[in-house]
């Protein structure tokens, strides 16, 4: 009898969730981050089978039907060389990708290492800091104009340079949540029990800055994307070969008014991409910060 109350009870106790599994669930039964996830997986998925799903080779140059408006031939019509749009939007959400991704993670890599090498050892907090206002007072369009000028258009030189403006805001990030984890008890014990300081900085700093780097997260690779396709439409950006949504816009707008498609389709992809990873990012905060979720 009592062996069969034991195991009723054992059975009865419901098991115990880790925290991480705990926030894992709450994410995902955040409606902004469903809709905004769902919609990045269908660009990345719409990137991925391009050469399936494309019409066209997007360079392939063809006069006889330069800008043909929308059909059944060419779905959302062709460019000032006779190039299919759909084909060219379809290959351009690789290169917005790519680069949103890796800009994303590049920030986040040398902002989180200078961030909390900066908050943790006091005397390189005001060098490094003064630094990194310097960078943020320069625009990051002209910054990347800048460096893009000197080093010639590629996806490499766009790519760093995009990442060179996002990274004082990814440090300045890091090193607030250091100074406030820093003077915590139990880092303060780490401390006085003789641990050494990139394992105080790893164990104990290092996953209070998680959550607070996946949203910025998605919002530098938001950002990313919409200054590629600017600095592509300025001419200064990846090559004009190359399809991407800005080098599409850049030459279509000295055709607006009789071929609007040129720039409608490549916006209209651009916009959507945007707005799914803002409001991605939206949703990850809400559940992720828990000043904000005590609101919620």
């Amino acid at each position: 009898m009592t062996m069969l109350a034991t195991e009723t009870a054992t059975l009865s106790t419901p098991k115990a969730v880790s925290p991480a599994m705990r926030t894992l669930r709450q994410v995902m039964r955040n409606p902004a981050v469903i809709a905004g996830g769902s919609l990045i997986a269908l660009v990345t998925l719409i990137g991925l089978a391009a050469p399936l799903l494309a019409s066209a080779d997007p360079t392939e140059i063809n006069p006889v039907f330069r800008l043909k408006a929308p059909s059944g031939e060419h779905w959302l019509g062709t460019d000032l060389f006779g190039r299919d749009i759909y084909a060219r939007v379809v290959y351009g959400a690789r290169i917005s990708l790519v680069i949103g991704i890796t800009v994303a993670t590049l920030s986040l890599a040398v902002g989180l290492t200078i961030g909390l090498v900066a908050g943790y050892i006091r005397w390189l907090d005001e060098i490094v800091m003064r630094i990194m206002d310097g960078l943020m007072a320069i625009p990051g369009i002209l910054l990347a104009i800048a460096l893009i000028a000197l080093s010639g258009a590629s996806l490499t030189t766009v790519i760093v340079a995009i990442t060179i403006p996002d990274i004082p805001r990814v440090v300045r990030l890091v090193r607030a949540v250091v100074l406030t984890i820093r003077e915590e008890p139990y880092v303060e014990a780490a401390i006085a029990s003789g641990t050494r300081l990139p394992w105080i900085l790893i164990r104990h700093v290092l996953p209070n800055t998680v959550a607070p780097l996946i949203v910025q997260g998605t919002f530098i690779a938001a950002s990313a994307i919409l200054v590629e396709a600017i600095l592509s439409f300025l001419g200064a950006g990846i090559p004009p070969e190359v399809p991407t949504w800005g080098n599409i816009m850049a030459e279509g707008r000295v055709f607006f008014q009789i071929a609007p498609w040129i720039i409608f389709f490549p916006g209209l992809f651009l916009a959507f991409t945007v707005l799914a990873i803002n409001v991605l990012g939206d949703g990850l905060r809400d559940t992720l910060d828990p000043r904000i979720a005590k609101r919620l």
